[in-house]
């Protein structure tokens, strides 16, 4: 079975889609098979990966409201091992429409029991709410991966996010844990960013993954023209970042300096430093 994990902060604008997609395209690079979900009516993730979502004919909507074959809804992206589940408008108005629905919360859940086999990772890109769109996502995963950008009021909000997920825990999905956490949007000139990662290490200790993304504009830009930063600058320094995190993931340690300043591999192989677009 698949290990599914949702990439989820109430606040906006902390790299929950980008990270989405380069963690998803990075996995994929190196041989993992990868569904990305997006369930955020923004359709960000989906039009970051080249498709258009205003002519999506069928979509993560048509999975929770009709309950429709999720393989009518799986969609190539042109990466291989890397397929998506998009978004479009239509996703809008699914948390009314989820209300009088029976079982509501396990909608998604219910729809990736028939093909979870088929994947090594399902990564969900959860939009900047706690709503029943959330609650699905936390409730068909196995962890949850929280972004938190190297900026003011960085933490505001943790504890509520940190009660919704012991919530549903204790209600819905017992074996929910916490993935991990990311710093993102890192700007080492200033002294916020280093004190926003003592806090973040001291809030969360173990949990707070090493890799840090930094601000980069080339991962900005790279959603511009539908492309992950693996294919827009493979050698960028956000594209090195996000291949550091994918291998911090997946338990791969990459190169390390020990006291005598000498080069030592701990242990695996890195993901390639420029996979072929």
């Amino acid at each position: 079975m698949s290990k599914i994990i949702a990439i989820c902060n109430q606040k906006g604008g902390v790299g929950k889609t980008t990270t989405a997609t380069n963690l998803s395209t990075y996995l994929a690079l190196s041989g993992k098979k990868v569904l990305l979900i997006d369930i955020d009516p923004q359709s960000n993730a989906t039009s970051g990966l080249g498709i258009d979502k205003h002519s999506v004919k069928l979509s993560v909507y048509d999975l929770l409201i009709d309950e429709i074959d999720p393989q009518l809804v799986i969609q190539p992206t042109g990466i291989e091992n890397f397929s998506l589940i998009p978004s479009n408008l239509n996703l809008t108005g699914a948390e009314v429409e989820l209300v009088g629905i029976m079982g509501r919360e396990y909608r998604l859940k219910k729809a990736l029991s028939a093909v979870s086999g088929n994947y090594d990772f399902i990564i969900i890109d959860c939009p900047p709410s706690l709503g029943l769109l959330t609650i699905n996502a936390l409730a068909a995963a196995n962890s949850v991966l929280i972004p938190i950008q190297c900026e003011y009021y960085a933490l505001e909000g943790l504890s509520q996010l940190s009660n919704t997920i012991d919530l549903v825990r204790e209600n819905i999905n017992g074996s929910l844990q916490i993935e991990g956490v990311l710093l993102t949007m890192a700007d080492y000139r200033t002294n916020l960013t280093g004190e926003v990662i003592q806090e973040a290490r001291s809030f969360f200790k173990e949990k707070v993954y090493g890799t840090v993304i930094p601000r980069n504009i080339r991962i900005t830009e790279s959603p511009g023209f539908g492309k992950p930063i693996a294919l827009y600058d493979a050698n960028s320094l956000g594209a090195q970042k996000y291949r550091d995190f994918t291998n911090e993931l997946l338990g791969i340690k990459k190169e390390t300096m020990s006291e005598e300043g000498v080069s030592e591999n701990i242990e695996g192989e890195l993901v390639p430093p420029n996979p072929e677009s």
